[in-house]
């Protein structure tokens, strides 16, 4: 839903029963509108918000992702066309982006929120990039966020899909504010009449103990080795019971994604603009369409729900780099994803 409240555009992801789930049509529309607001003096800043109480917005529609990937994927590599170039467009955004990231922020989420310059988390927050455990790797700038983490903590949330509370995510470089849940609505109210900046101020409050700047010393250590096995024998090795946990939760995540996203990330770490990352994105993301993991993946945690999907290979040590190479590899002039150079401005409409 959009709506203008005073000098404040106002987006509502309005999908409650289905924790708000992006759909192809709904990308499309908050791009569009973005780009109505952006040339519209009237308007000063933009807040996107989730309807009902659940969250801002679980991620991509992976029900009809798995569905599409089984009758060829043309359909989700165009979603994922619009989905990263709207990212795109919420990082340049000239005019001040205020995502309320209340509740569950996962996924294609995090891209319609995190690249706001102005994000604020709650104290129901539970912000995570949880790909890995589909047979999918982090994208809508993902890999581009928790590359730039500090240490390896990225890295960390990456391979196995935790999700952080709201000091987490501030620490993390994933939020700025942290404004209780219960004054949201008298927030959104003032925001109709007055800056954003002015009003945080007034409203953001100490989020809390976090627990992911007392881990940095396995964390980095860890996370620190060459391959997904050494990241593994690292943390199984290590005396702290939260490595371990680390590792067991890795173990159950698709050998795959494990390999392409350490990948990811550690190209996503050298310098350089979100649109960088969100091409490479584009061509991982194509390529994990094709492959069997993420309609398994999809298949064992959402549609079946039986929680026991069979990863093929089934074991970190049969990807091979090859295997892993592949999903970067360009994708041809006629398929590649196209993006304004940073600081460019995005195309109207």
């Amino acid at each position: 839903m959009f709506d203008v409240r005073g000098h404040t555009g106002v987006i509502t992801l309005n999908r409650p029963r289905a924790l708000n789930a992006l759909t192809h049509p709904m990308v499309l529309r908050i791009d569009e509108a973005l780009a109505r607001w952006a040339q519209d003096p009237a308007v000063h800043q933009v807040l996107i918000r989730g309807a009902g109480e659940r969250g801002l917005c679980a991620g991509g529609d992976i029900r009809a992702i798995h569905d599409d990937a089984k009758a060829g994927g043309g359909a989700s590599a165009a979603f994922w066309r619009d989905e990263y170039r709207l990212n795109a467009r919420v990082a340049r955004y000239p005019k001040p982006y205020v995502a309320l990231m209340d509740g569950i922020v996962m996924g294609g989420g995090v891209g319609v929120s995190a690249h706001g310059s102005v994000r604020v988390v709650t104290e129901r927050s539970r912000v995570a990039m949880p790909e890995t455990g589909i047979g999918f790797v982090p994208d809508v700038g993902g890999t581009h966020l928790l590359a730039r983490a500090p240490g390896l903590v990225g890295t960390h949330l990456a391979l196995t899909g935790a999700a952080v509370g709201a000091a987490d995510a501030v620490y993390c470089g994933l939020a700025d504010h942290c404004v209780p849940a219960a004054r949201l609505p008298e927030l959104t109210a003032e925001l109709a009449t007055s800056p954003a900046a002015t009003v945080l101020e007034r409203y953001a409050t100490a989020p809390g103990p976090g627990e992911l700047a007392g881990r940095r010393g396995w964390i980095d250590h860890c996370y620190a080795a060459d391959t997904v096995e050494e990241i593994v024998e690292r943390l199984l090795g290590h005396g702290d019971p939260a490595a371990k946990e680390a590792a067991e939760t890795v173990l159950a995540k698709s050998p795959t994604s494990l390999k392409v996203t350490l990948a990811a990330l550690r190209r996503a770490a050298a310098p350089g603009p979100l649109e960088r990352d969100l091409v490479r994105e584009f061509r991982v993301s194509c390529r994990a369409l094709a492959a069997p993991d993420l309609v398994e993946g999809v298949r064992a945690q959402v549609v079946d729900k039986d929680r026991a999907p069979r990863w093929s290979p089934a074991a970190l040590a049969d990807v091979t780099d090859a295997e892993v190479e592949r999903y970067f590899a360009p994708l041809g002039a006629e398929r590649e994803l196209r993006l304004p150079a940073a600081g460019e401005a995005p195309a109207a409409g």
